[in-house]
C-alpha cells in the first residue's frame, strides 16, 4: 500500500549541542504514528559537530561549504526535498524551539485537505519570545491576513507542515522566506490554515541584533511586502498621500483667491501643481506595476 513519503527537514548552523536531541524527538513523534519519513539537514557551513551528529542519528546531511544563511539553506531544502521525492514537507528548527509532538498533528491537517499548515505561537498557543518580537509578529498577521483574506496569528513561523506542490513555489527574497512562500501559496489559491502550539526558551536570535532592529526589518518587510504582491495598492496610497496634500495646498490658494480677489502665492501654486503631477504620475505607476505582476 502506497505510503506518503514525510520528509522533515531541519537548517543548522552550528547546533551541536541540541541537533540530536532535536532529531530523537522527530524520530519519536514519527515512529509513534507509523508514519513513513526522512529527516534531511541542511547544514549551512556548521564549523563544529552538527553534520556528524545529525548523521549519527540517521538523518540525511547536505552541506553548503560556507555559511549562507537561513534564506538560502531553505532554498536547499526545498531543493533537496523535491529530489527525495517528497509528498509532504514539515520544516522545524534545529535549536528545540518547536517541540516535535506537535508534528503529527501538522501532518494530520495536510491529510485533511490543507496545503500548508503554520504552528502558530499565538492565540490559543504561547510565545516564549520578546514583547518586541511579538508585536512585529501580531503586525505581519495584520497585513497577511489583510492581503490572503485568511485569518492568521503568525505569519513568521519556521515551524511549518507543506504538500510538494507548495514546495515548488518560487523563493527569490533573501530574508523573509517564510512570509513569500506563504504570500505565493496564498495568491495561488492554495488553502492555508494555522494550529496553536507552545514554544520552548532557545539562544537568543542570530537574525536580529535586538529588538529595535528586529522592529525596523519587521517594518521594512511589510513596506516590501505590499509593494512586490500589491504594486496598485502599495504605489496608489503613496501618489494618493501627494494629492491629497497638493488638493489641500490648493483649496487654501482659493479660498484666498475667493476672500480677497489675488492670486499671488506663486511659490504655494508651483507646490501644488508639482504634488498633484507627481500622485498622478506614483498613482499610473501602481498601475503600471500591477499589470505586470499579473
Amino acid at each position: 500500500m502506497f505510503r506518503e513519503l514525510i520528509v522533515v527537514t531541519i537548517p543548522a548552523y552550528n547546533e551541536e549541542r541540541t541537533i540530536g536531541r532535536v532529531i530523537e524527538d522527530i524520530k519519536k513523534a514519527m515512529y509513534e504514528n507509523n508514519y513513513n519519513y526522512k529527516i534531511l539537514v541542511v547544514n549551512d557551513g556548521s564549523r563544529d559537530k552538527t553534520v556528524e551528529i545529525a548523521e549519527s542519528k540517521g538523518a540525511v546531511v547536505f552541506s553548503h561549504s560556507r555559511n549562507m544563511g537561513l534564506a538560502e539553506a531553505f532554498k536547499t531544502e526545498m531543493k533537496k526535498c523535491q529530489e527525495l521525492k517528497a509528498d509532504i514537507i514539515v520544516h522545524t528548527d534545529a535549536d528545540g524551539q518547536y517541540p516535535s509532538f506537535y508534528i503529527p498533528i501538522l501532518i494530520k491537517k495536510i491529510q485533511e485537505g490543507y496545503d500548508l499548515v503554520l504552528g502558530s505561537r499565538f492565540g490559543q498557543g504561547k510565545y516564549s519570545g520578546s514583547f518586541m518580537k511579538k508585536l512585529g509578529n501580531v503586525a505581519f498577521a495584520k497585513v497577511f491576513s489583510s492581503l490572503l483574506k485568511t485569518k492568521l496569528r503568525d505569519t513568521t513561523t519556521g515551524f511549518r507542515a507543506f504538500r510538494k506542490e507548495v514546495a515548488e513555489l518560487p523563493v527569490i527574497n533573501n530574508f523573509t522566506y517564510t512570509q513569500e512562500q506563504l504570500i505565493r501559496a496564498g495568491k495561488a489559491k492554495m488553502r492555508i490554515t494555522e494550529v496553536p502550539i507552545t514554544t520552548n526558551m532557545t539562544r537568543k536570535s542570530r537574525l536580529f541584533k535586538n529588538s529595535f532592529d528586529y522592529a525596523l526589518k519587521a517594518w521594512v518587510n511589510i513596506l516590501r511586502i505590499y509593494r512586490d504582491f500589491e504594486p496598485l495598492k502599495f504605489f496608489g496610497s503613496i501618489g494618493l498621500i501627494f494629492i491629497l496634500f497638493g488638493l489641500i495646498i490648493g483649496l487654501r490658494l482659493l479660498y484666498f483667491f475667493i476672500t480677497s480677489g489675488k492670486v499671488g502665492h506663486i511659490p504655494s501654486q508651483v507646490l501644488t501643481m508639482l504634488l498633484i503631477i507627481v500622485g498622478v504620475q506614483i498613482v499610473l505607476f501602481g498601475f503600471f506595476a500591477d499589470s505586470i505582476r499579473k
